[in-house]
């Protein structure tokens, strides 16, 4: 990762900008402490990749033992 002072990211944001467009993070630094990261934009396109990669995440914090949403629903439960 890049680190670059807030004057320099001011007088070099065009260069900055594409060098981000390339996959490159920048860490902007003030009097020597990060205050800013610019990073590329993922695409907000959802593929049924993101999806199944999405649910199998949600998956991983479901406890066991807890009940399925069918069992909630033939309690009469709402979820």
């Amino acid at each position: 990762m890049k680190q670059i002072g807030a004057y320099e990211a001011k007088v070099h944001l065009s260069e900055l900008l594409d060098q981000v467009a390339q996959g490159e993070t920048i860490l902007i630094t003030k009097k020597g402490k990060p205050v800013a990261k610019m990073v590329p934009v993922e695409s907000d396109e959802w593929t049924w990749e993101k999806i199944v990669h999405r649910l199998y995440q949600l998956r991983k914090n479901v406890k066991p033992g807890t009940p399925s949403i069918r069992e909630m629903i033939e309690e009469g439960r709402r979820f």
